[in-house]
Order: structure tokens, then sequence, then C-alpha cells
């Protein structure tokens, strides 16, 4: 088993680079409406996501644990204006559900809005919310934060699952990067954030205990950290984590002295934000992948000794 302090410390530089950079998160209030205004509301909910994980699991260290606040606090504060922006998201496009998803995790961490809390009932209500075009792999997703939220989900999540690429456990070599990505977001769903291994089908936990190393051995070779990181984090969902070694000891070794992750192989060049627009999703990534094997693997010693 990797070496506890090895994937601890990769989460403490993700954080850091997360905080130098908050100001990365931001939003484009004035953006051409063919692009779409709630295009950049994709890394705030992301990042409510990540650190809520990072609270949950009480490993991380004080410093850790306080940039992580404060970058919440700072993104629901200057970025969100207080939920006022998730507001006008919903008015800009009025049955898109990325407003709701990204005010769960906040609204879970103690922040709130009125507007924002009677918009998602409201549209809770509407068949439209159910007709609103999506992958298997998201609907699911919007039916658990539909049931987190206290919403009964529609359509229910056990309905859903039979729908995705991974509950049908098909030919493991026709994995590519698209599939792989929705397939770790079906765990990621199934699991609750990897809070409850225990909600993977034990047909699917089956089939990612034989495929899953091999998964990772593919994208440890093609150096493609952002997906080779959220397959660790899959596999720190599973009922017996591998916590692979060479994987984290690579994944480490790629990320930057001063905390970010490369996406693929190598750091990109640019205008700073465009920087941030290529690394920051690694770098959550790395963070989530970083406290959740901690976790895991500090778990695993407990039960050991």
């Amino acid at each position: 088993m990797t070496d506890t302090r090895l994937i601890h410390t990769v989460g403490v530089g993700a954080i850091e680079w997360l905080w130098a950079h908050r100001d990365g998160f931001r939003l484009q209030p004035d953006v051409d409406p063919e692009i779409g205004f709630l295009e950049r509301f994709k890394p705030v909910g992301e990042l409510a996501l990540i650190c809520k994980v990072l609270f949950r699991e009480g490993v991380a260290g004080s410093r850790q644990a306080e940039l992580a606040r404060r970058l919440l606090d700072h993104a629901w504060r200057e970025t969100l204006d207080g939920g006022a922006m998730l507001v006008r998201g919903q008015r800009t496009e009025p049955i898109s559900p990325i407003p709701f998803e990204v005010y769960l995790p906040f609204k879970e961490l103690g922040y709130s809005h009125p507007e924002v809390e009677r918009a998602a009932a409201l549209n809770h209500r509407l068949d439209s919310w159910v007709a609103f075009e999506v992958t298997p792999t998201r609907r699911l997703g919007l039916s658990a934060f539909q049931r987190r939220y206290g919403l009964t989900p529609r359509p229910p999540e056990a309905d859903l699952v039979g729908g995705t690429w991974l509950a049908r456990t098909p030919e493991p070599w026709t994995v590519e990067g698209h599939i792989a990505y929705d397939v770790t977001h079906t765990v990621f769903h199934l699991t609750d954030w990897g809070e409850n291994p225990g909600g993977l089908p034990p047909d699917i936990a089956d089939y990612l205990a034989t495929w899953l190393p091999v998964w990772i051995d593919d994208w440890l070779d093609l150096e493609r950290w952002d997906l080779l990181g959220e397959l660790l984090v899959v596999d720190a969902c599973l009922p017996r984590p591998t916590l692979d070694e060479r994987a984290w000891r690579a994944f480490a070794a790629a990320q930057q002295p001063d905390g970010a992750m490369p996406a693929i192989r190598t750091m990109p060049e640019g205008e700073p934000d465009e920087v941030f627009d290529i690394v920051y999703h690694p770098t959550l990534v790395a963070a989530f992948a970083s406290v959740l094997a901690t976790s895991r693997a500090l778990s695993e010693l407990a039960e050991a000794s």
C-alpha cells in the first residue's frame, strides 16, 4: 500500500495552489449568449463538492481545512455574490440544472439563499425538469442531488442506474476518455462522492475490482493525470481499495512544486487565466483523490492494528 504521507501531501499542495489562484474562480456576466453564461459556474460547484468531501472525511490538517473554508467563503461571497449570481443564472436559463447543482454543496456546508431555494422547489415540480435531455450518468447525478437536497428524486435513482454504461459492465477494452469520465461519475453518484462505498451494486463493484487496475495502468502510461486522478478516486470508493503504489507515486511526481496538477503530461503555457482553466480541474481532482485515499488508508491501518 502507498505511503499515506505521500497521498496526503498531494492534497496539501493542491489546496495551496487553489487558494493562491482563487481569483481564477470567476464568472463572465457579459459573455456572449451563444457561449452560455452558466459555463463558468462549473468550477465553483466542483470546488464546493471537493471541500465538502474534505470536511466530511476529517483527515485534513488545520491549514488545509482553514484554506478550504476560506476558498468556500471567497467563492460564495466574491464569485457568487452571496448566491445572487445563482439567481441570475437561473433567470437566464430557467430550466438549467446548473444553479441547483452548484448550490447544493454550498447549502450542505451552511450557505443559503432563499430565492435559489424557491427556484429549486419550483423546477422540481416541472415536467421540463424530467424531460431535460442529459446523459444517463448526469441524470443519475441530478436525482442523487435531489435526494440530498430533501426532494423526491425525479426519476428515482434506482430507475436510472441501469441506463449507465458502467451498470451494463460492457467489454472493458472499449473504454475511452469520455466513457471513462462517465464511469467515474457513475461511481461518485452511487457512493455519494465516496461517503458510502456500499452504494455500489455488487456486480459493479466486482467489475471495477477486476478492470479498474487495468484502466489505471493505461492512463498512467498515457500521463493523463486528470483522468488518472478520477480513477484513483474510484479506487478509494471501492469496498476494498488497492491504493496502487505505482500510480500514486507517478501522480505525486507529476504535481508541480506549487501544487498544480497538469491535465496531460506537463504544465501548459499561456496567460494565467488560460492556464487556470486547464489546470484547475486536475488540481481539484488531486485534492479529492488525496483526501479520500488518505481516509481509506488510515481506516485500513486502524483495522489492521
